[in-house]
């Protein structure tokens, strides 16, 4: 028999009188959120997986251009060391570069997860939130990958020139042999860092949305920082100086635009109550007027 529920069914948990979802249907929501992330990853895997050889060409170019420009001997070639090394590298380049491309409609899920949270003028974020991250990521990715790698590359890559070699003696030949599956996981996970990294002024909107910061306190942080982008990049990167300056420069300029994110975030609020605190001393005048006269 119908019990007046519209068709909802007995599992379903109800919903709080207020029209705030219940601790289950936060689970739910969360759970079909993960299974779309899921989904988009697994479709941008397959898709890099297609296309695995021309995204491998395109990481290999920093490789190439540091070879050459160190003047090794022979043509520059990477390795795989057992028949299944190669298998196992295409699969970790299919899966990292397919989350990548799946970044977008994984960024959008979460933002869609904590949105009801969010008072209605923070909601119309979204789309700005999603296109700054995904561009960000990616700006900090491509700088990485067209000026960090070269010159880690060349860095390292220098060690086996033949002006290593101890003149009038019998020296040793050293020879560069590079493991596809190594430089796949070393290259990717450096993209990757340098797009996290580029994320910083967001993770500052988040702060100075949630209140937890505000621009006062990152310029009174800002001689700290600069330490603590050079402990992040001497960890992230190679152990040569260019790349870590390469990462810390920049990085520092993103916490100056930070600073204008909290800037803009914190005014706002701020104007904001300040224009409640007078409405609500303008409202609170009738009646305490009406009381003095009593």
């Amino acid at each position: 028999m119908s019990d007046g529920n519209n068709g909802q069914g007995k599992s379903d948990p109800p919903k709080g009188e207020d029209g705030s979802m219940t601790l289950w249907e936060h689970l739910e929501e969360l759970r079909s959120r993960i299974v779309r992330m899921a989904v988009a990853f697994l479709v941008g895997a397959v898709v890099c997986w297609i296309y695995k050889e021309r995204i491998l060409q395109w990481l290999t170019k920093p490789f190439l251009l540091a070879w050459h420009q160190n003047g090794l001997p022979g043509e520059p070639s990477l390795n795989f060391q057992s028949p299944a090394a190669l298998f196992i590298a295409y699969v970790h380049l299919a899966a990292l570069a397919g989350f990548i491309v799946a970044l977008p409609i994984i960024l959008y899920q979460l933002w869609a997860f904590i949105a009801p949270g969010l008072y209605s003028r923070e909601k119309r974020f979204a789309i700005p939130f999603v296109v700054s991250s995904c561009g960000l990521f990616a700006l900090g990715g491509y700088f990485g990958w067209a000026v960090a790698f070269p010159r880690a590359f060349g860095f390292l890559l220098s060690f086996g020139t033949p002006a290593a070699v101890v003149p009038g003696q019998e020296n040793v030949h050293l020879q560069a042999t590079v493991m596809i599956g190594e430089y796949i996981d070393f290259v990717l996970r450096m993209f990757v860092a340098f797009g996290a990294t580029a994320e910083l002024p967001i993770l500052v909107l988040f702060l100075s949305i949630a209140g937890l910061v505000t621009h006062r306190h990152l310029i009174k942080f800002f001689r700290y920082f600069i330490v603590v982008a050079f402990i992040i990049s001497a960890i992230l990167t190679p152990p040569d100086p260019m790349s870590q300056i390469f990462m810390a420069v920049p990085l520092i300029g993103l916490y100056g635009v930070s600073i204008g994110v909290a800037w803009f975030i914190t005014k706002g609020r701020e104007r904001s109550q300040a224009k409640a605190d007078e409405a609500e001393k303008q409202a609170d005048k009738p009646a305490g007027d009406k009381k003095d006269g009593e």
